[in-house]
């Protein structure tokens, strides 16, 4: 039974495959056929049948009327527990977060498309921003979400965008695909993003990436224009990155090898 067949460090094959191909359904945004599954993954199309099949069955998988695949619903709800179970784990850091720079932290993560809030610290100034843990934006007017799609392939945050549209929450959100692309490189060249009132009128958000992890994720911290000035950002942004890098090392994902 070659789909049992087991790793150089200990892994089963065909579980490894089995979640490269949920990758490989999550990474084209929508759905795929056999083909291109099998065109994408280098796998013999009996080997992606048996396990798609198996998917199928299990709910993690759904196959459409056209005969293509996609995400099935079950993985809503293990996406939707992790991304809250990553939140509180973080919680700690985003605490320390607002001890430094004195506001309001939040940790968000791109899920189906979305901005989803998983874990926020309130600033303790009377007058700071609240973010409801589990809203969900769209990433194209957000601190979080710019500095998230820093972080992806140029034509997939083009297929991304495409997907949801660029609606405009205030006067300041950027509609233009290709305009948002450009920031997005110098947003990758800065190594943290702003968010100019483009999400609510009044609010500067200063967020970072994590990188080098699994999650598509970044950490913000968000205020009042007028505390929220040039001077402040240039001193709040590196600990907010610093922050972001503490997570992004805890979250790396490492490679066992095993034993000669």
């Amino acid at each position: 039974m070659t789909e049992e067949k087991g790793g150089r460090d200990g892994s089963v094959q065909s579980l490894r495959r089995a979640f490269e191909l949920l990758e490989r359904l999550a990474d084209t945004g929508g759905e795929a056929s056999l083909s291109e599954l099998a065109a994408s993954s280098g796998l013999p199309m009996p080997t992606i049948h048996r396990l798609i099949r198996t998917l199928v069955a299990l709910g993690y998988v759904r196959q459409n009327t056209n005969r293509r695949y996609a995400l099935g619903g079950r993985l809503i709800r293990l996406g939707e527990n992790a991304s809250m179970q990553f939140g509180v784990w973080a919680r700690p850091l985003l605490a320390e977060l607002v001890d430094e720079v004195g506001e309001t932290a939040n940790l968000a993560v791109l899920e189906r498309d979305e901005v989803v809030y998983v874990s926020q610290v309130p600033s303790k100034h009377s007058m700071r921003m609240f973010t409801e843990v589990g809203r969900r934006v769209l990433p194209h007017g957000t601190g979080v979400g710019k500095a998230i799609l820093s972080q992806l392939p140029t034509e997939e945050v083009r297929a991304l965008l495409k997907r949801t549209g660029m609606p405009a929450y205030t006067e300041h959100t950027c509609t233009d695909p290709d305009i948002l692309l450009t920031h997005l490189a110098k947003v990758a060249e800065l190594g943290y993003a702003m968010d100019e009132s483009e999400q609510e009128l009044g609010v500067r958000c200063v967020a970072a990436p994590l990188t080098g992890t699994p999650a598509r994720a970044a950490v913000s911290v968000s205020g009042p224009e007028g505390r929220l000035t040039k001077e402040a950002v240039d001193r709040i942004a590196p600990v907010v990155q610093r922050i972001a890098a503490t997570l992004s090392a805890h979250l790396a994902v490492t490679e066992l090898t095993a034993p000669n």
